[in-house]
């Protein structure tokens, strides 16, 4: 998908040459409904688009009645959307011709396995899951899990082709003239509207454990080690005994990952070095004390599953963790340097500055102590609640570099970006039309 960057988080629609992506849960399933006959719209090669894909995507872009446009440009909508499926379909073609574009099944199957994770966290529970999905029209999540597969494949390669065209320059670059440039603008009549911003950094303590419950957690892992080794199903000891609640449900799967995600180093180490099948010695880090198991390799990546013990958190220690953070705001207001104290006690596990963030999507425990706050200014001590329980929570204390209060765009902010961004547009537009004239194409409309 091709998108606009704007600066200090300017979000205008940009015409999107391919369609944006769609929640798995969206719409209905890819099969039209039995007692519907269903008909071709669009014929690209040997390729068949139908009037119930047209009527799916539709659907995935206005996933709940409250979004859904008003019914007069309803069908204006489906065939701006039937266009955009035609480009895409001619866009896959053009990439399994493409000896240079290669997907691997592990990619699909990663990107997939991804999807899975985020919506299957949505739900409480496997039977609430199961009931969205046959509320969407799948039978199983097998069955859910295909049709998201064909998705991130034909997704995946497309993806891919625009990359290697660039690198390879047959997309001819495109100098948009002023006129289109301001052509463009006007189309984002409704969308220009520059959010409120902050700018700040903080200093988050966490709560440390005594070196007696760092022992206790040592203990456990150690003798889970040796049921792993002894031939017990990692998976099975995960689900059961895990404390990372994002992936005990998989049986510790955390999918595929490359080096410098946001896994911390010397889990990435370990990992990066175990062989197929193998078990981990206990690996400790920010998060706690891991397990790891890796189960597939390929250049510069891998597929694992881990095992993340804890160790307690005390009244005691969580008390320490605010006297520390109460010593830190005494500091600052004395005129220590912020820098300084953030080597010092902030949480690795935490951002240390957050740039140009909207101030309307705060999360609920910084909108208070930051209310007000001008460029300088410094938050009373605030607590950043844990779902694994409060004695976790951990302590912040901020610092605002600056504010920015919400307003419009002009043209002039923005003019570069559209430059560069509807040239790039602009270019793949081009090499679409080409495709379009050397492909057997008929478009009969939604």
């Amino acid at each position: 998908m091709i998108r606009v960057v704007y600066p200090s988080g300017f979000r205008l629609a940009a015409a999107l040459l391919l369609g944006g992506a769609a929640s798995p849960l969206w719409g209905q399933a890819p099969a039209a409904q039995a007692d519907t006959v269903d008909r071709i719209v669009a014929v690209v090669g040997n390729t068949l688009i139908l009037n119930s894909e047209v009527d799916e995507e539709f659907l995935s872009r206005y996933p709940r009645p409250e979004d859904a446009p008003p019914a007069a440009r309803v069908p204006e909508i489906k065939r701006q959307v039937l266009q955009e499926m035609v480009d895409l379909e001619l866009l896959y073609q053009r990439a399994l011709s493409d000896t240079m574009v290669k997907v691997t099944e592990e990619e699909v199957t990663s990107a997939v396995d991804q999807q899975v994770r985020n919506i299957r966290q949505e739900y409480s529970s496997d039977q609430a899951f199961r009931e969205e999905l046959r509320k969407t029209g799948f039978a199983t999540p097998e069955e859910h899990r295909r049709w998201l597969t064909e998705r991130q494949r034909k997704q995946l390669m497309t993806n891919t082709l625009i990359e290697v065209l660039r690198a390879t320059q047959k997309l001819k670059p495109v100098i948009p003239t002023e006129r289109e440039m301001l052509a463009f603008w006007d189309l984002q009549k409704d969308d220009r509207k520059r959010p409120g911003t902050l700018s700040f950094r903080q200093i988050v303590i966490a709560p440390q454990p005594s070196p007696e419950a760092k022992a206790r957690a040592h203990q456990l892992i150690d003798s889970l080690l040796v049921v792993l080794r002894g031939g017990a199903d990692f998976a099975e000891v995960a689900a059961q005994y895990s404390m990372d609640q994002g992936s005990k449900e998989q049986g510790g799967s955390i999918g595929w990952f490359r080096r410098g995600t946001n896994i911390d180093p010397r889990f990435e180490d370990v990992a990066f070095r175990l062989r197929p099948g193998t078990i981990s010695d206990p690996v400790e880090t920010p998060f706690g004390i891991h397990l790891i198991q890796v189960e597939r390799v390929q250049p510069a990546e891998v597929l694992a599953r881990h095992i993340l013990i804890i160790p307690d958190i005390t009244q005691s220690d969580a008390d320490s963790a605010r006297a520390k953070a109460d010593r830190v705001l005494r500091d600052l207001r004395a005129g220590a340097s912020f820098d300084s104290l953030q080597r010092l006690y902030h949480d690795p596990m935490e951002e240390r500055e957050i740039r140009e963030f909207p101030t309307d999507r705060l999360l609920p425990a910084y909108v208070g102590p930051m209310a007000g706050l001008q460029a300088g200014g410094i938050s009373e001590v605030f607590v950043l609640q844990n779902p694994m329980g409060p004695l976790r929570s951990k302590f912040a204390v901020v610092r605002v570099d600056e504010r920015r209060e919400a307003g419009e765009f002009r043209f002039e902010d923005v003019k570069d970006n559209i430059r560069s961004t509807l040239g790039e547009q602009m270019a793949l537009r081009r090499f679409i039309d080409g495709l379009r004239a050397a492909t057997y194409l008929e478009v009969r409309g939604p």
